[in-house]
């Protein structure tokens, strides 16, 4: 009999273990009653009626990310490429995530690769694979609306990769392999074109640099002439003042002397006869000099012969 309780004892004490639950952080369970939905635990300690109460579904509340297979979608000009996406999303209300949609990752994936669908229908090649934040937005958009009555929201979807057919990748390629040869071209022309307007204002720089220096050489130079004109017109002057001084301080001389007329008159003679040794072809000497011209050469003679 002790045998017996004790073993029923233990299957109780076990029993009792197994009611109590903990909830972790982030995470919400579903409760059912007798097969019924009867509330959902959130974080902490929890205790179920044995028999009765059971956890039906353990929901995971944390933001999640879903990486779907690429998908075949038709653009607007009848190219088929395939485009795969990445959907972020995050559990909101577990009740409507547990009994609103059977198989919600399922159901996402389809409404996910149905909205692409429809959104690149509308778009041509080109504009699809150069809008893709517009072609994001608008799938987040709809996919959102589409799971609120799921418990579910769409944070955010992002086209992971769009792959076009191959002959349309070989062409993108020659494009672009074509238009980076242009843009090469436009910045060598364009650097060539800087390099010569470089050059060309350098020569116009020298050549302003050589006109001045050569302008200001040629101030120089006149002034050097000016100065050199002015010392000698100076140096001339300064002669002819001294030419002057000197005649000027002889007449005063003879004037002090107050010689007499015979004096003056041979001063005349010694005049002419400086003149006379120049090139004058002619020479006019006045009647007085003349006369006293003979006067001297009698003199002249008379001493001779009383020699």
């Amino acid at each position: 009999m002790p045998t017996i309780i004790f073993i029923l004892a233990v299957i109780l004490i076990v029993l009792l273990a197994s009611c109590i639950k903990i909830v972790p952080q982030a995470y919400a369970y579903i409760v059912e009653r007798l097969g019924a939905y009867n509330g959902t635990w959130g974080t902490g300690l929890h205790f179920k009626i044995p028999f009765i109460d059971r956890i039906s579904k353990k929901v995971n509340l944390k933001e999640m990310v879903v990486d779907f297979a690429p998908q075949p979608v038709i653009t607007k000009d009848n190219v088929t490429m395939q485009i795969d996406t990445v959907v972020y999303f995050q559990i909101t209300d577990p009740k409507l995530y547990t009994y609103g949609v059977e198989l919600p990752m399922s159901a996402i994936e389809n409404l996910t690769a149905t909205t692409l669908r429809n959104i690149i229908g509308d778009m041509e090649l080109d504009e699809s694979l150069t809008s893709r934040d517009v072609i994001n937005t608008k799938m987040r958009a709809i996919l959102d609306e589409a799971t609120d009555p799921w418990g579910i929201k769409v944070n955010r979807v992002e086209l992971k990769n769009i792959i076009p057919p191959a002959g349309i990748r070989e062409a993108m390629e020659k494009q672009m392999k074509a238009e980076r040869e242009r843009r090469e071209s436009i910045l060598k022309a364009e650097g060539e074109k800087k390099s010569a307007i470089l050059v060309a204002e350098g020569e116009k720089a020298a050549a302003i640099l050589k006109a001045e220096a050569e302008k200001e050489s040629q101030i120089l130079r006149a002034e050097a002439e000016k100065e050199s004109a002015i010392r000698i017109a100076e140096g001339e002057a300064q002669a002819i003042l001294s030419v002057q001084e000197a005649t000027a301080r002889g007449i005063r001389m003879l004037n002090e002397a107050a010689p007499s007329n015979p004096v003056l008159t041979i001063k005349s003679l010694e005049a002419f006869a400086k003149a006379a040794d120049g090139k004058a072809t002619k020479i006019i000497i006045p009647s007085e000099i003349q006369g006293l011209a003979g006067l001297a050469a009698g003199l002249k003679e008379i001493i001779h012969e009383e020699k």
